[in-house]
C-alpha cells in the first residue's frame, strides 16, 4: 500500500484524512500514484494536474524521503521507502501572495 499525505483544502474535497493508503501496481510513479488518488477520489480529478496535459499544477508540490519530486519525469520509479509504504508521498499546495 502507498501512503499520500494530502493538504487540507483536498482533505476537504475528498471528504477523508489527511493521509490515505492506495492500491499502484509496481513500478510506483507520480503518475500512477495520481492515477490511483484520483480513480479512488474523484473529486480531486484535476487538483494535483492539468486534465489535458496530465503536467503538475503549478501551485502544487510533492515531497517524500526529504526530496522535492515536483519536477520529477511523472515516470520515474520513485523511491522505494515510498514504494513500500513505509514513507508517504506529501502533497502540497504551494503559498502564494504579496
Amino acid at each position: 500500500m502507498i501512503r499520500v499525505r494530502l493538504p487540507y483544502q483536498l482533505t476537504k474535497l475528498a471528504k477523508t484524512s489527511d493521509e490515505v493508503e492506495l492500491d499502484v501496481e509496481p513500478p510506483v510513479t507520480l503518475r500512477r500514484i495520481l492515477d490511483a488518488l484520483e480513480k479512488e477520489y474523484p473529486p480531486l480529478r484535476g487538483t494535483t494536474r492539468d486534465y489535458l496535459t496530465g503536467r503538475r499544477r503549478a501551485m502544487v508540490r510533492f515531497f517524500a524521503c526529504g526530496q522535492d519530486l515536483s519536477d520529477v519525469d511523472m515516470d520515474t520509479p520513485l523511491p522505494q521507502d515510498v514504494a513500500e509504504g513505509r514513507e508517504p508521498l506529501r502533497i502540497v499546495g504551494a503559498i502564494a501572495g504579496g
